[in-house]
């Protein structure tokens, strides 16, 4: 056995040990995949607001521009797999849905405490350089996930394992080490295309194209400023992301639940009352979401969540709650409360209310709101 394959099977080893499920290796260079796979992406307007990824996109293809002395990248992935039905609480309209993987502890912290120990004993017991990233860099992980061998793109183009179906965490690093690159994992999807049905916005212009403008996870957690009105009402009660395309998948039969303390629920983001997060004040909001992805995001954008949320529950107990938030300071708060107040209120109760709040409101977008 050569020294480089050696090399490969003790960091296998070693990164399952440090609870890594799944482990695989790729060359550092160009790939011209990548780069017309994003090309496209970009050029189509899919990425929407997110400048940040046409800023760095000649970067993103390419490793060896983020570090020029790497010639191996080593990817790996922590399994998050819920034991419950990821979209159960789709049917119970007064509570809020999380995505499963902000349901738990945020997993950049917890993933990249594991690759820096990795990488500090491989830099220490192979005498070479290392570099981590964990959704922190211009990488394109999945793509890399897919050359490495540990899952591949799926029609929904998110990574799916044949081991771990569609709740895969990614992490990366990078090495002076040069390492023996693994296969690339084959497209396994076939003739299905139950991620492409489930889709409640139709973000899938088609088979392995997203259009991030119209997804719920992007609109929910990257878009900044008011949702467009075509996209609330199948918004249903998704406060933070969205899994229906990722738990609809086949191959989530061989999925167990993960292991790792971390990423298991807490009880709080299982389902909480929608009545009960408008109530939270902004110290609140921090203090509840203290150590969650959830956090993030912060406080108008998750009350604009909450906000379409309740508009979508028929609650009209809310409604008094929801009148509170016409006086919020921010007017994406102030827009949605006008909109959740339409479709929990009764025309003339409605009409009444917007003749005394309307002519007093100076955002242009929120006079938008009581007009529509």
């Amino acid at each position: 056995m050569k020294a480089s394959e050696t090399s490969g099977e003790s960091i296998r080893t070693k990164a399952k040990a440090l609870g890594f499920d799944a482990v695989g290796f790729l060359t550092a260079e160009t790939d011209a995949n990548f780069k017309q796979g994003l090309r496209h992406f970009l050029e189509k307007g899919y990425h929407g607001d997110m400048a940040w990824l046409e800023a760095n996109a000649a970067r993103r293809a390419d490793p060896q521009t983020l570090w020029p002395e790497a010639k191996s990248v080593i990817v790996l992935g922590m399994n998050y797999a819920p034991a419950k039905d990821a979209l159960a609480l789709l049917a119970t309209p007064g509570l809020g849905n999380i995505s499963v993987y902000a349901r738990g502890a945020d997993y950049h912290d917890t993933i990249k405490k594991r690759l820096k120990q990795l990488a500090g004993w491989i830099a220490d017991t192979f005498t070479c350089e290392v570099k981590v990233f964990v959704d922190t860099a211009p990488l394109m992980e999945k793509p890399l996930a897919e050359k490495g061998g540990i899952g591949w793109q799926g029609k929904h183009t998110n990574l799916v394992s044949r081991h771990y179906g569609s709740w895969l965490f990614l992490g990366e690093i990078l090495t002076t080490l040069p390492l023996p690159p693994d296969a690339p994992e084959k497209d396994h999807c076939g003739d299905c295309h139950a991620c492409l049905d489930v889709c409640p916005t139709q973000a899938f212009p088609k088979a392995y194209e997203l259009d991030a403008r119209r997804c719920i996870s992007y609109l929910t957690i990257e878009h900044k400023g008011v949702i467009p009105r075509e996209f609330r009402e199948p918004m249903g009660n998704r406060i933070y992301g969205c899994d229906d395309c990722l738990a609809v998948c086949p191959w989530n039969k061989f999925a167990r639940q993960t292991k790792e303390y971390a990423f298991l629920p807490r009880s709080e983001l299982e389902g909480p009352a929608l009545a009960e997060l408008l109530e939270l004040d902004d110290a609140a909001f921090r203090q509840r979401f203290a150590g969650s992805a959830i956090k993030r995001i912060g406080y108008p954008r998750f009350l604009r969540n909450v906000l379409i949320a309740l508009g979508n529950s028929g609650n009209s107990r809310a409604v008094p709650a929801v009148k509170r938030r016409l006086s919020d300071p921010s007017p994406l708060v102030r827009g949605m409360a006008v909109w959740a107040l339409h479709r929990l209120m009764n025309a003339d109760t409605f009409a009444a209310l917007k003749a005394r709040h309307a002519s007093s409101e100076t955002d242009a977008a929120v006079q938008e709101e009581w007009a529509a």
